[in-house]
């Protein structure tokens, strides 16, 4: 071929074929598309040895231009000397004196895409890899915009049940999140504290100074019985002015004689309301789980109020166990 020849073909050979090498008969790149040049970065390549460029895989051990030709169908399997070492499937056939060998990234298309900073411009017009990238990119975006829909469906799903636990007046967990705790503690096996809780004078507050006070008053009730428990103990409203606070692991009557007498103290405090003052109290009622060879959540919680009432009978702001006699 002339010189004006072979650069219109290396020109031809770049457009169709920007991974291909023009090898002469000693196995010297005379020529390499543009792509091969992005494999060795500020290197040059024409003028080099394959060999010295590139490591064969297959045929093994294969350095000669007559051995490389030998392979079946013209498959080699090589990578290159120089890092990210990305591996690479090619293809030999002779050329003039020489050879001219295609290569390929094959499945490691999306490592060399990464390491190389390939883009569209970098692979033949019509190389299926192209379309294979434009598959691999939607599938990422489509599956992150999943990812993301499931974590916005995630914590819907987890605010959903969050607040169907909650009492939405006092922030409180409500009955179904207090059968679902004293439940919880059965089927553990575990020894816990069940204490009812009901205000005095409450219906007084809503009377005189009207329902918005009287809602303010069982959210600060909410706040002083937060307040007066551990992390790991549960406070509910179950309803009006009724509430049952749960102590996993509490079975000592002492301790939680003095938690109550701090409620009780507490909760008899004047509650300010827009100038006003509004006056409870609270009486109280307690059980063990200990006390029963085979507890369960009905018959504690009518026990844990029977002792409640007791407490009311004795003059309210009281509180008592259930049994009284242990």
């Amino acid at each position: 071929m002339t010189g004006g020849d072979d650069h219109g073909v290396n020109r031809a050979l770049d457009a169709l074929c920007p991974m291909h090498m023009r090898l002469d008969a000693g196995g010297v790149i005379r020529h390499a598309g543009p792509t091969v040049g992005k494999l060795f970065p500020g290197r040059a390549i024409e003028g080099r040895a394959l060999a010295e460029l590139f490591e064969m895989t297959r045929p093994r051990g294969a350095a000669r231009l007559e051995a490389l030709l030998r392979a079946p169908g013209g498959k080699l399997h090589l990578h290159p000397r120089v890092p990210p070492c990305v591996a690479l499937k090619g293809v030999i056939a002779p050329w003039d004196d020489g050879a001219l060998v295609n290569l390929s990234f094959g499945i490691s298309v999306l490592d060399a895409v990464r390491a190389y900073e390939l883009t569209d411009t970098d692979f033949a017009a019509t190389d299926m890899t192209i379309e294979m990238l434009y598959l691999v990119e939607a599938k990422s975006a489509a599956m992150e915009a999943s990812r993301k829909l499931n974590q916005r469906l995630k914590g819907a799903m987890i605010a959903a049940e969050e607040q169907a636990f909650t009492d939405t007046l006092t922030g409180l967990k409500n009955r179904r999140a207090m059968d679902y705790v004293i439940g919880r503690l059965i089927a553990q096996g575990r020894d816990f504290a069940l204490m009812a809780v009901d205000l005095d004078y409450f219906k007084t507050v809503n009377d005189t100074l009207g329902h918005a006070a009287g809602d303010h008053v069982l959210q600060e009730v909410a706040r002083i019985l937060v307040d007066a428990t551990r992390e790991r103990d549960t406070a509910a409203r179950v309803g009006g002015d009724e509430f049952v606070l749960i102590f996993p692991g509490l079975s000592d009557r002492a301790r939680l004689s003095r938690v109550a007498r701090r409620l009780i103290a507490q909760l008899g405090r004047p509650i300010p309301y827009q100038g006003r003052e509004c006056r409870i109290s609270a009486s109280m009622g307690t059980t063990l789980s200990v006390n029963y060879a085979h507890p369960d959540a009905e018959t504690m919680l009518a026990d844990a109020d029977a002792a409640l009432y007791a407490s009311k009978g004795r003059g309210r702001a009281r509180h008592g166990f259930h049994p009284a006699s242990q």
